[in-house]
């Protein structure tokens, strides 16, 4: 059992490292999870609703198919990125193959500023779009997914695209400690905006989850939670990647000894204060797409359970891209007080068929429940239910148009809009299992930029 329920009285932990066979279908059929290897919660706890219990049956077994192939997943990927990124540097394949029998291939280095990640491949986009300017109401909003989209780099890349690029100031660059799994496994990193006359916007953009680690994929499916009194359920993979204390919870000022092992929130709250007590008139924007976009919104979310009102007055918004449920309604309403009761400043993008934003769902308490004031490029009705069979047919209508679309919109929007033969290969893919292809930060940044320059709609 994890140090940190010391902290928290009431909490359900999925545990797929102590799961058996025979524990995973006990769960289907016995309401006693409290006797349960496979989940840790408070004693005497039950379930007595089938399909909670099954909920969380899946969810330990997506956990247990991940941590199998966690090893392979991350070889597999690592080949993939070097073959992709081998390619790129010698400008195309039939270039690859010129450059192979001529002796002057190029090898990618890892560490460089023109090593790209798997999103940057599908997306090969860095520039701004200059028809958005500063003043237009969506410059937030096609900020932020670029800032989203560039978290997923190296750091030298990141301050090359920053500096070089978008004519900005990088300020840092975060890779921090999770206590729990004993990495430095959350990346993030700060920039100042200053191309607006006369004031200042900081951007935090946090990472989001790598396509080919299956522990952060595993976050994602987890559907365990702690309850933090007057604020709510809240996930507790999203918890740890941000900070989380072992033995503490959220203290507000946690005494750390090892300075070597930052922590997310805590780091970047401090440099945000420092920053922004340099400028009366700066403010702060916090982004992420995916797993990124969970730490976004979690972030704020702890600066107000620590009355960091300061900051909050600073805080121009909170724009995320296809972001996981992060807690339940009191979570959701917590969150609207503070940051949208007097302006709003949550915005939570989804697109189409995303599965990342629409998994879990269920109306009870158990299950993070869809929350939030959101402003969505695509309405999430009727599907906020992924797995709801009166949205099967539209799933696989809209991968089949997406896949269309994919050879066309390059000749209609203009050529920084084509799409790669690797995006494609996904799109293809949707067609078997629709949801995939729409999480990829392409589709986000593409309505970003096309939508039309006014307040999107609110659900």
């Amino acid at each position: 059992m994890d140090s940190e329920v010391d902290v928290f009285s009431n909490y359900l932990v999925l545990r797929p490292d102590k799961a058996g066979v025979s524990d995973l279908f006990r769960l289907l059929f016995s309401a006693k999870v409290c006797d349960n290897p496979s989940v840790d919660c408070p004693i005497g706890t039950e379930i007595d609703e089938a399909k909670r219990r099954w909920a969380i049956f899946i969810s330990l077994l997506l956990q247990k198919i991940l941590l199998f192939s966690s090893t392979p997943m991350a070889r597999l990927g690592s080949a993939i990125l070097f073959w992709l990124n081998l390619v790129a540097d010698n400008n195309g394949f039939l270039s690859l193959l010129w450059n192979l029998f001529t002796g002057k291939l190029v090898f990618p280095e890892k560490n460089s500023s023109s090593y790209r990640s798997a999103v940057g491949l599908i997306d090969t986009r860095v520039e701004l779009d200059k028809k958005i300017k500063p003043s237009d109401d969506k410059y937030h909003a096609a900020l932020s997914i670029m800032a989203a989209k560039l978290a997923y780099e190296n750091e030298l890349c990141i301050k090359s695209i920053v500096k070089n690029n978008w004519k900005m100031e990088f300020l840092e660059f975060y890779n921090c400690w999770n206590d729990y799994e004993k990495q430095y496994s959350t990346q993030a990193f700060m920039l100042s905006d200053k191309t607006t006359a006369g004031t200042e916007l900081i951007v935090v953009s946090f990472r989001g989850t790598d396509p080919f680690d299956t522990v952060q994929w595993i976050t994602d499916v987890d559907f365990s939670w702690y309850e933090i009194p007057d604020v709510g359920k809240v996930h507790r993979g999203f918890m740890k990647a941000l900070g989380l204390q072992p033995k503490l919870g959220w203290p507000k000022d946690p005494n750390q000894s090892d300075k070597t092992r930052t922590h997310a929130y805590y780091a970047i709250r401090d440099r945000l204060k420092q920053v922004l007590s340099q400028n009366d008139k700066a403010k702060f924007l916090v982004t992420g797409h995916s797993l990124g976009g969970a730490l976004a919104i979690l972030f704020a979310a702890i600066l107000a359970l620590h009355q960091e009102e300061w900051l909050l007055e600073r805080l121009e918004g909170v724009h995320t891209f296809g972001q996981p449920r992060v807690g339940d309604k009191e979570f959701g309403e917590f969150v609207g007080r503070h940051l949208d009761e007097t302006e709003r400043r949550y915005f939570r993008y989804v697109y189409s068929n995303d599965i990342v934003p629409r998994v879990p769902y269920d109306d009870s308490a158990l299950m993070f429940k869809h929350f939030g004031t959101c402003v969505q490029v695509v309405e999430e009705e009727p599907n906020k239910n992924y797995f709801s069979f009166q949205q099967v047919v539209p799933k696989y209508l809209n991968a089949g148009w997406e896949l269309v679309r994919s050879f066309l919109i390059g000749y209609i929007e203009g050529p920084e809009y084509k799409e790669g033969w690797f995006l494609r290969s996904l799109r293809m893919l949707a067609l078997v299992f629709p949801g995939l292809p729409p999480h990829a930060p392409q589709d986000y940044d593409n309505c970003t930029r096309l939508g039309m320059n006014t307040p999107l709609s609110v659900e």
